[in-house]
């Protein structure tokens, strides 16, 4: 994929949550690209995050790496807080931590799955904006949430309380740009449709991925490189300067709302 450097975001510090593979880590090398100063977080997934890292060294960038479980509300405060020391600001947030964390239907829920989904997708993005914004009320700076086409359709196969936990990303994402202009700090969404990456892996079957395949106009999955340009272009002020509280959707015609 071809890079066009976007002026304003070089020398930027920016922290991208569930970076160790798909899209974020996608994002963590095209920030990189951008020359920005990239924190790299990720959970269980060391050996991938280690291996992005170091194709970012390799290519003259800079990064750093950090752990940190996002159900846990303390692991969140301590990777937006090791982040922003590392570089001694905070121009940008990321949160693309999050998870399905199973297909199960509501009738078979239980309170124990609630508050795993919802600490994963929709309390971590919170907590991790609470802890950045003192940061980028500095000098200004942007959070994008990773939402998701199920935030609009409901989703579906057991996946139903996930699509409902990116609903509530949606729409923090809406008051919080309302709340956070005033500082300087633009806040937008991006909502990935139907994109292979080891989420599907994980809570998809060939035959499922197939049927959503056959519902998109532009006739095939997406992949993490295609939902790039959309959170590069939020970031940019050059680019996207009155923009905020939108949800950009990435989706090949999946849906259009």
């Amino acid at each position: 994929m071809t890079t066009l450097a976007i002026p304003d975001l070089a020398g930027k510090a920016v922290l991208v949550t569930g970076a160790s593979t798909g899209i974020g880590a996608a994002l963590a090398r095209a920030y990189a690209a951008q020359k920005c100063r990239v924190a790299l977080h990720f959970n269980a997934s060391r050996a991938p995050a280690e291996t992005v890292a170091g194709s970012i060294r390799d290519g003259g960038g800079e990064v750093f790496l950090v752990q940190g479980d996002f159900s846990k509300p303390a692991d969140v405060e301590r990777v937006v807080e090791e982040s922003a020391n590392h570089f001694g600001r905070l121009d940008g947030l990321v949160n693309n931590a999050g998870g399905m964390l199973g297909r199960v239907a509501f009738a078979d829920q239980d309170e124990a799955h609630y508050d795993a989904v919802m600490d994963l997708n929709a309390r971590s993005v919170l907590t991790a904006s609470r802890k950045a914004i003192p940061w980028l009320k500095r000098q200004g700076g942007f959070i994008i949430n990773t939402t998701s086409i199920a935030a609009r359709n409901g989703a579906g196969g057991g996946a139903g309380l996930y699509g409902s936990s990116k609903a509530f990303v949606s729409n923090v994402t809406r008051g919080m740009a309302k709340e956070l202009i005033g500082f300087g700090i633009r806040v937008n969404a991006v909502a990935p449709g139907t994109i292979l990456t080891p989420f599907h892996e994980r809570y998809s079957n060939a035959e499922q991925i197939k049927a959503m395949v056959a519902t998109i106009p532009q006739g095939r999955a997406g992949t993490p490189e295609d939902c790039v340009g959309a959170y590069l272009f939020l970031s940019s002020d050059l680019l996207s300067g009155y923009i905020i509280g939108q949800v950009i959707e990435v989706n090949g015609g999946q849906l259009m709302p």
